[in-house]
């Protein structure tokens, strides 16, 4: 390394060829790749997790938080696009936050994301065993087993290469919508949505025959969903870690998240009305681990169901393989910006994919999973993972969508003169509310002291994070592509290495 540079309290390193010849990636995904990764990441959300808001607000309160999530996500990822399409680097949200607001608000907004992205697979994980515990009729102590199997299979087929990895992109999330169509089919004649949907009486007891409030918890039931409606959305912004993977990152990535989030919003409230409408309703959802493996028994019965909720695994993996992706990637870009340590950002010799951060997100994220499973005994651990967990997810993903929100406002006003091939049809305002929602699920996290355990999790992972970063990776940056954009103000034409 040669050439030091210190500019605003952190210190560059200019490298040779050699460095970024060692951390190459190749091109391949267009459009329909970049839409299944997007949905794909987020789809599981619609196979189990949504459902636990049912107890907390009825499904009056789930309806609305979703309509107020959903609009969160378009202002979110309509900013995204833009900001995507100006700024092409594999550090995404990262990236947009450090040409916006400098090294440290890059990296706490890496740091936030670097939390979502190892907590929602291994959340995910989680519900992948719960279902086929069920189809196969294990008991709990068999989980891990499930757990340890899916990360070395996933990713492995992330190593192998990224034209593998993006076709089985696809195939599972179109395999995971068609699950899904394939249950909105079936129960929309068995549906009957008084008795099941409205059957929580005020206060949370069942109403066998059905007839109930449509907010049996008020409208402080309404903030309480919030968080789990989330859980239908969580992951979409990963898009932009696919930018130097993509053969056309201006052009493709706008389409490919705009396409994604309209067909989650779509399958989002399909789910929760028809899952709901079914025989137990919304009662029983809001304690399962499986709703439309459950949803599936009512309308066909145990054994048929059981192949079905075989299917509907899929679903699950679809999510569970593309966020591996993701946390690749965003591993993968922060090392080679020198904010994680360097090494683990070297690529495969010859399948150019972040072997070593991908497998180093694995670790931690089993290493969590299990940690919790062994010390707080199987059911006690299914709560905190299924809870706790989750909660952790959506705390990190909340903190860095209000700086992502910032992020977009600010660059629309210091770097009014870069290129924006596409604009937000909603500008700032789109920004402003995502920065406004996301403040307030927070501060819902806050008020439960179930939810703020979670967070005081997240905020050691910050603190061990942030304590590295000021002791060692200020002095160790790398002037790759997203800090040679940040530091010339988007003057500078994108190279890559």
């Amino acid at each position: 390394m040669t050439d030091k540079k210190t500019s605003g309290g952190v210190t560059y390193s200019k490298v040779d060829d050699a460095y970024f010849a060692k951390r190459g990636l190749r091109r391949h995904a267009g459009v329909v790749s970049l839409w299944a990764l997007g949905v794909g990441a987020v789809i599981s959300g619609h196979f189990s997790g949504w459902n636990i808001g049912l107890a907390s607000g009825g499904w009056g309160g789930m309806f609305l938080a979703t309509i107020v999530i959903s609009i969160m996500y378009l202002g979110l990822t309509f900013s995204i696009a833009e900001m995507a399409a100006a700024l092409p680097h594999t550090g995404g949200a990262y990236s947009f936050a450090r040409s916006a607001m400098g090294p440290w608000g890059g990296f706490i907004t890496g740091l936030c994301e670097n939390v979502e992205y190892i907590i929602t697979p291994a959340v995910i994980v989680f519900f992948i065993g719960t279902y086929l515990g069920g189809i196969f009729g294990t008991d709990a102590s068999f989980q891990p087993v499930y757990w340890v199997f899916m990360y070395v299979i996933f990713v492995g087929l992330n190593v192998v290469g990224v034209e593998l990895s993006f076709r089985i992109t696809v195939v599972v999330t179109l395999a995971a919508l068609a699950c899904l169509i394939a249950f909105w089919i079936s129960a929309f004649p068995a549906m009957d949505f008084s008795r099941w949907a409205l059957n929580i009486a005020p206060g949370g007891a069942e109403l066998p025959n059905g007839g109930g409030p449509f907010l049996p918890f008020g409208w402080g039931g309404v903030l309480a969903c919030l968080p789990f409606a989330v859980w239908l959305f969580l992951a979409i912004e990963q898009l932009p870690l696919a930018a130097e993977e993509s053969v056309d990152p201006v052009r493709d990535m706008p389409k490919g998240i705009t396409l994604g989030i309209f067909t989650l919003i779509v399958s989002a409230f399909m789910i929760l009305w028809l899952n709901s409408s079914v025989a137990n309703g919304a009662f029983a959802l809001g304690k399962s681990g499986e709703p439309l493996l459950d949803g599936f028994r009512a309308i066909y019965g145990t054994n048929i169901a059981k192949v079905l909720a075989f299917i509907a695994v899929v679903g699950l993996i679809a999510s569970f393989h593309t966020i591996i992706f993701a946390f690749g990637r965003q591993i993968y870009s922060l090392s080679r910006a020198g904010y994680f340590p360097s090494g683990l950002s070297v690529t495969h010799g010859s399948r150019k994919t972040p072997h070593v951060a991908l497998i180093t997100g694995a670790v931690m994220g089993l290493a969590i999973m299990l940690a919790v499973w062994f010390s707080a005994g199987a059911e006690k651990g299914a709560a905190v993972i299924g809870g706790t967990l989750l909660n952790m997810a959506v705390f990190g993903a909340m903190i860095s969508y209000i700086m992502q929100g910032l992020a977009f406002i600010l660059l629309r006003s210091k770097m009014a003169h870069i290129a924006r091939p596409y604009r937000s049809p909603l500008g700032s305002l789109g920004a402003a509310l995502t920065v406004i929602i996301a403040t307030v699920t927070i501060w819902f996290q806050f008020q439960d002291a179930v939810y703020v355990q979670g967070v005081y999790y997240v905020a050691a992972w910050f603190a061990i994070g942030i304590v590295y970063f000021a002791l060692v990776g200020r002095n160790k940056l790398i002037l790759s592509p997203e800090e040679e954009f940040a530091l010339s103000k988007g003057a500078g034409e994108y190279r890559s290495h």
